[in-house]
């Protein structure tokens, strides 16, 4: 019974030490824990690295350690790497997500404001500079945010932190790909980017004609009462 129960133990040691071996690109995982969010994440940063020399890693933490910010995390954690490296890191209960590269040559590879901005489309961006009457940044294309800013159902929430996190890291390594001339044949791709889009223009059109049908009553009630 104990010659079992020894078999059993270096079986299980023997399976969690190949996880964590094969675990390169999902670094760490206190989050989802789903083996197929796993197996694509590590398929996708493989070609990545075997295609570009460039190691993009995801972290997925559950909190930050005390006092200490996503940045500094970083930092520290970035140095343990001695090829060029690129972290993409998720804190679920500091709702931080942060991207930092080294060397810092390579965010010449991937738009960082691009990946991590609020804001999905240019259509949404336009209607939000024309709600507070500010052009000067209207950064669209984020892969990440606005996916964890939507509401989830209760036990829905560890699906949306994946999507979002891998939607990013896809978006990443496809820039870099990208830049470096090279095609990832596990790249997300742009299937349904079309029909995406068109969706986005017309539920974001009708914000734009609500809000100009907003301006024009309020300037027709002011005419009217300057009138009267």
């Amino acid at each position: 019974m104990n010659f079992l129960h020894r078999g059993l133990y270096a079986l299980i040691l023997i399976v969690l030490f190949q996880t964590i071996l094969s675990a390169k690109y999902l670094y760490k995982d206190e989050v989802v824990f789903n083996p197929k969010f796993n197996a694509e994440i590590e398929k996708l940063g493989s070609e990545l690295y075997l295609k570009t020399g460039i190691s993009l890693k995801l972290i997925m933490l559950k909190e930050l350690p005390e006092n200490q910010t996503i940045a500094n995390y970083e930092k520290k954690l970035i140095q343990n790497f001695n090829e060029p490296t690129i972290l993409l890191t998720f804190s679920q209960m500091n709702s931080k997500v942060d991207i930092m590269a080294q060397p810092t040559s390579l965010y010449e590879y991937f738009d960082k404001k691009q990946v991590l901005s609020p804001i999905s489309s240019d259509v949404q961006a336009f209607v939000i500079a024309l709600l507070n009457m500010d052009f000067s940044d209207m950064t669209s294309g984020g892969t990440i945010i606005p996916l964890l800013a939507q509401k989830s159902k209760k036990g829905e929430a560890v699906g949306k932190y994946s999507a979002a996190m891998f939607n990013g890291y896809a978006d990443i390594a496809e820039q870099v790909a990208e830049s470096k001339g090279v095609v990832l044949e596990n790249a997300v791709g742009s299937v349904n980017q079309h029909s995406i889009f068109a969706v986005k223009i017309l539920f974001y059109g009708i914000i734009l004609i609500a809000i100009v049908m907003y301006i024009k009553r309020r300037i027709f009630y002011a005419r009217q009462k300057k009138d009267g």
